[in-house]
């Protein structure tokens, strides 16, 4: 694994200094030289095992060479490159021999990498292709914005989401150098929080496809594991213990992270998705749970929790002790005389078991999914 730092290359104005140099800050009271180009900055405070450099034909590469004393090794490539630089047509071939010079210089693996301009959903998988070439597995990896397009920051989001997905990498910094040309300042801004937003939504994504809201866990900190567990239970039928673990979770004062930001757009978003446990009786929550399953089209557990709350609702009306296996046993055994519910118990074995079924009405009910959502819901409807 290594230290990975992205960065692009853009074109700022030159005049007959070169280009024009900002002092950047970090907000730590380092004294920062001036330079043009932000990547050298970070270079030096990141010290990372490759330098990827990523510019478009038009880019500023030969700035840098400026002040090169080894630039002299490389006469003819550094005029062919000034040429390509003024006309804006610079080649994988101009920049391939200056690599090692820079390489050498700074002590560290040295990548230049031309990229599209990004203007269309074509060029923008093809940037985000180049980055990901240049990120090994595991690779620790931070990505500067701070030469790049307006747009680069949307994309760089979703670059850093897509090297954590394909390459397995662990997203350090999005680093963004801001110049203030009014006042000559220019802070650098962190917007890795960006990120951690997308972490928040693709919880929300998973939570709402498949209903696992152990998916918030990673961000919740130590009051996380309730949901996790909470997540385990419902998720195996068990949904006394996933409400005892939803219970405890919400009365803990820590159940949402102080010191993250992001808990004020999704807090609410989350409670509501887990308010099922808040029923008044068991079988309210399993019928809660199986409405839910069915919005999902997890016909399988959506068969489950509606078997298991008509069992409890006739075994409270019955019985009394709604925990009791052998009451349980006994409610169901009375339940098949009802066509409903015997209805729901063969399309449940059959969805659980995949064993192509005898019964003409079952098969009829299975072979489509609209067919199998509106039986389903009426069943329900029915056995409430």
């Amino acid at each position: 694994m290594s230290k990975v730092l992205l960065t692009f290359l853009g074109r700022v104005p030159k005049g007959e200094r070169g280009y024009r140099t900002t002092r950047y800050d970090f907000g730590d009271g380092s004294d920062e030289p001036p330079t043009a180009f932000f990547g050298w900055s970070l270079q030096r405070r990141l010290n990372p095992d490759r330098l990827v450099i990523l510019g478009t034909p038009g880019s500023m590469w030969d700035h840098l060479f400026e002040d090169d004393a080894a630039f002299g090794d490389a006469d003819d490539a550094a005029m062919e490159l000034l040429g390509a630089v003024e006309e804006k047509r610079v080649t994988p071939a101009h920049l391939a021999p200056l690599e090692s010079l820079l390489s050498a210089r700074l002590g560290c693996e040295v990548c230049l990498a031309l990229i599209p301009y990004a203007r269309d959903s074509a060029e923008q998988v093809e940037l985000l292709r180049i980055m990901a070439d240049h990120v090994g597995p595991g690779d620790r990896v931070d990505l500067d914005v701070t030469h790049g397009f307006r747009h680069l920051p949307m994309l760089a989001i979703l670059a850093a989401l897509h090297l954590r997905s394909v390459r397995g990498a662990d997203i350090g910094d999005i680093w963004y150098g801001a110049f203030d040309p009014d006042s000559g300042e220019a802070p650098v801004h962190d917007l890795a929080g960006l990120l951690h937003i997308a972490d928040w939504l693709q919880a929300l994504h998973t939570y709402d496809k498949d209903g696992d809201y152990g998916a918030f866990a990673p961000l919740l900190g130590p009051a996380g594991t309730l949901l996790d567990e909470a997540a385990f239970f419902e998720r195996t039928s068990n949904p006394v213990k996933a409400r005892e673990k939803l219970t405890t979770w919400s009365g803990r004062a820590d159940r949402f992270p102080s010191d993250d930001p992001a808990v004020a757009l999704f807090s609410d978003a989350l409670n509501s998705r887990v308010s099922w446990y808040r029923g008044s009786a068991r079988a309210d929550w399993e019928r809660t749970l199986a409405q839910q399953y069915m919005d999902r089209q997890d016909y399988l557990r959506a068969a489950i929790y509606a078997q298991e709350s008509a069992i409890t609702a006739k075994v409270a009306r019955d019985r009394g002790n709604i925990n009791d296996y052998q009451f349980r046993d006994e409610a169901r055994a009375e339940l098949k005389s009802d066509t409903s519910f015997w209805i729901l118990s063969q399309l449940r074995n059959a969805l659980a078991h995949g064993v192509r079924p005898t019964d003409a009405r079952i098969l009829k009910i299975i072979s489509t999914r609209e067919m199998l959502d509106s039986t389903l819901r009426d069943l329900l409807r029915k056995l409430s």
